[in-house]
């Protein structure tokens, strides 16, 4: 978390929830949160994500696809919701923690072949790691987080978070026994 977060203006509910950009950028109000508003809205986005994941009758295309919007979209809601705000990555812009999970899921795909509906310590192992790697963010993550701006820059670090959680646990998958 770098100063600029650190010294974040709080700004009323009724402010955030007023336009389309600060509702999603903020995870629809999870970003509110008093208290560890990242962890609360990567908690927020598990359902939608397992979910998805985990509704065989959806090819793994929709699952994708749905990441592939949420990145997207999340961009320009960083961006313009910072924008609104005045504030770079204000603590409360959590749409990067969803699409963080939502990369810290995809070895939990049933599509992969590892299992046919992953048990749900899997899906607390993927939360964990996403969390421990956006939190701790070890190089590249904090480089880019540091040096990239606007809201690419805001939803990088935890794309990245994600691709690490994600590799940590296909590899877990691949060498643990599944439950």
């Amino acid at each position: 978390m770098n100063n600029l977060q650190k010294s974040a203006p709080k700004f009323p509910a009724r402010l955030i929830m007023t336009t389309p950009a600060h509702v999603l950028a903020f995870g629809f109000g999870s970003g509110l949160s008093p208290k560890a508003p990242g962890t609360v809205g990567t908690l927020v986005s598990l359902p939608l994500w397992w979910l998805l994941a985990s509704c065989v009758c959806l090819p793994w295309q929709v699952y994708a696809t749905v990441l592939a919007i949420v990145c997207l979209v999340g961009w320009w809601a960083c961006a313009r919701s910072s924008h609104l705000l005045g504030v770079h990555d204000h603590p409360g812009i959590v749409i990067d923690e969803f699409a963080g999970m939502g990369i810290a899921a995809i070895p939990l795909l049933p599509v992969l072949g590892w299992m046919r509906e992953p048990h749900w310590l899997w899906w607390i192992a993927a939360f964990a790691l996403f969390r421990l790697f956006d939190i701790l963010k070890p190089w590249p993550i904090k480089a880019l987080d540091r040096n990239v701006g606007g809201g690419f820059g805001i939803m990088i670090d935890d794309v990245l978070a994600g691709i690490f959680a994600a590799a940590i646990l296909a590899l877990a998958l691949i060498y643990l026994p599944v439950f």
